[in-house]
């Protein structure tokens, strides 16, 4: 059984006692790719550093967060441009718009997001998005953008059933954490009206660790707590949950593994 973390901050300072070995329980748990989004420059050496001891394992993204977005985004953005134009990267992310720290600064928002879903069009790259507290923002940009170079994942899906079929029409692939195993996370109680083809898993690790270990340090290795409860969800074996989510992260991100 394979598994994919297809969003997980590996490089995050809180792994830094323990990260190998936090990324060999992954493995040993059947995650055998994990996917890293970009948060600004300020961390792209530990991302190249991590890539460089797992190059098997790990995939990149470039971009730059929303909540990074500050004075300095014409600096950061062309920080970002010039990674693109040396390297791959499996996509452009995470990047959006969050209101919930602050709101503003919506306009650079918006604007950074654009820019940066249109360099995902030009080096055919998915986009992975950041959505807190702007559902109507993010949906108002990626109606503008959308077009058939436009997809790619809605991270830490937390909307209604309604935002769901609206993310899926728009081209987005549900990200799915351990806010489906909250008791008041909400999106355990429609998920099964959404196809499994229409879903990937991810930890978003060091965040939002699923139950038992809620308020802990989340890590990859817990997906297997994710997988077990949407396999519970749509009633279907864990294995063929592993099986549907890895598939569609392997079509969304087409540089994989």
């Amino acid at each position: 059984m394979t598994l994919t973390d297809t969003h997980t901050h590996l490089y995050s300072e809180q792994f830094d006692a323990d990260r190998d070995e936090a990324i060999q329980r992954a493995i040993a748990n059947g995650i055998e790719h994990f996917y890293i989004p970009a948060i600004d420059s300020s961390y792209t050496e530990a991302m190249y550093n991590l890539e460089k001891n797992y190059p098997n394992r790990v995939q990149l993204m470039m971009g730059l967060h929303p909540t990074s977005v500050r004075e300095n985004v014409e600096d950061e953005l062309k920080h970002i441009r010039a990674q693109l134009d040396q390297r791959k990267f499996a996509a452009i992310g995470e990047i959006g718009i969050d209101l919930y720290w602050d709101k503003t600064k919506l306009d650079l928002q918006i604007s950074a997001f654009k820019k940066q879903i249109q360099w995902a069009k030009e080096f055919k790259l998915p986009i992975v998005i950041h959505c807190r507290e702007a559902f109507d923002e993010v949906f108002s940009v990626l109606e503008e953008e959308k077009d058939d170079d436009l997809y790619g994942i809605f991270h830490c899906f937390t909307g209604t059933f309604q935002q769901a079929e609206k993310a899926i029409e728009l081209g987005m692939k549900l990200g799915i954490g351990g806010v489906v195993t909250f008791k008041n996370g909400k999106i355990d109680q429609f998920l099964d009206r959404i196809s499994l083809r229409e879903i990937v898993l991810e930890t978003d690790s060091p965040y939002l660790a699923p139950v038992p270990f809620r308020g802990k340090r989340n890590e990859s290795s817990y997906l297997l707590n994710v997988a077990n409860k949407v396999a519970e969800i749509y009633n279907v074996s864990i294995e063929e949950v592993a099986r549907i989510t890895t598939q569609n992260a392997k079509n969304i991100f087409k540089n994989y593994g």
